[in-house]
């Protein structure tokens, strides 16, 4: 199979230099900010040393969508994914952005990651294993690795610049950002995901859990909350088919738990070196995260 080349950063001429995140470049443009999806995959808080083609432009087309089926529950910042309504210079530069850039709003981020679970697997197994409780919810008896909860649950985490997210407890986020704004967090938090774990059930795909992010925008006093970032994505979720979905174990995936599982099965030590990825892995990757876009949102990439 021959694949597109992986777009793993941008430069715009005449653009200040952006700010590279592990996946995303983000660059000044005026009042607002372009946030462009390239390539790169990221695992174990590591980039990886070979992009998945195609990856920020599914990120991409992903999050539009559901910034658009989630606009009535609570505003975004989108302004548009339009390379020609672009000010000028990125305007000029469609055949690098089309498909895997947004013009947003500025917001001051909240420093706290809203994560939602719908299903017991990952960091919250680990910790119900240990303790019965997640993230100080405390569980019914006799879970197993992948049961569906009785009702999604709201465990915020620590939105590190560097090294792993460490989860918190609800009362813990409300004293880093305020227990009010926690609290108003919370409930779009819990809207967005039952809303998008519907539309995806009704797709054959399961959302075991996902994170968010939000920023404040307006006068302080008077601030507006801004759902922003990916959402839904499969770097943000987990997301699992329906019709193989069974409880007690780990389940086949459309995210990147597949690079997970590979580098597990290598042995890598999570530290650099980075390891590539080879190329069976590469293109099943790709796969995965097509068949998501495909059956998420019922398109295409352009």
């Amino acid at each position: 199979m021959n694949l597109p080349a992986a777009l793993l950063s941008t430069s715009i001429p005449g653009a200040p230099a952006p700010r590279r995140g592990k996946v995303r470049d983000v660059y000044e443009a005026g009042d607002d900010l372009l946030i462009v999806a390239t390539d790169r995959i990221s695992a174990f808080d590591y980039v990886l040393g070979t992009g998945i083609p195609d990856k920020g432009k599914v990120l991409t087309a992903l999050s539009a969508f559901w910034f658009d089926l989630t606009a009535t529950l609570v505003p975004n910042h989108v302004i548009t994914v339009d390379v020609s309504k672009f000010p000028a210079p990125f305007n000029a530069h469609a055949d690098m952005l089309a498909g895997r850039s947004m013009l947003v709003r500025r917001t001051r981020p909240v420093p706290i990651e809203c994560v939602v679970r719908g299903y017991l697997v990952g960091s919250g197994w680990a910790e119900y294993k240990r303790t019965g409780q997640v993230c100080g919810i405390t569980l019914p008896a006799g879970l197993r690795e992948a049961d569906r909860l009785p009702e999604p649950i709201f465990t915020p985490s620590t939105k590190a610049e560097a090294g792993h997210d460490i989860n918190i407890s609800e009362e813990e986020a409300g004293r880093l950002v305020g227990d009010a704004l926690v609290r108003r967090l919370k409930e779009l938090s819990l809207l967005v995901y039952t809303t998008g774990a519907a539309h995806a059930e009704s797709r054959g795909i399961i959302v075991a859990d996902t994170k968010f992010e939000f920023g404040l925008a307006g006068e302080p006093g008077r601030e507006e909350v801004l759902l922003i970032d990916e959402v839904l994505t499969p770097d943000s979720s987990r997301f699992w088919p329906k019709d193989s979905y069974r409880p007690g174990g780990s389940q086949p995936s459309f995210d990147k738990q597949y690079v997970r599982d590979y580098l597990e099965q290598i042995k890598w030590n999570k530290q650099p070196p980075v390891p590539s990825l080879p190329d069976e892995v590469v293109v099943r990757t790709r796969e995965k995260y097509l068949e998501a876009l495909r059956r998420l949102s019922g398109r295409e990439l352009a």
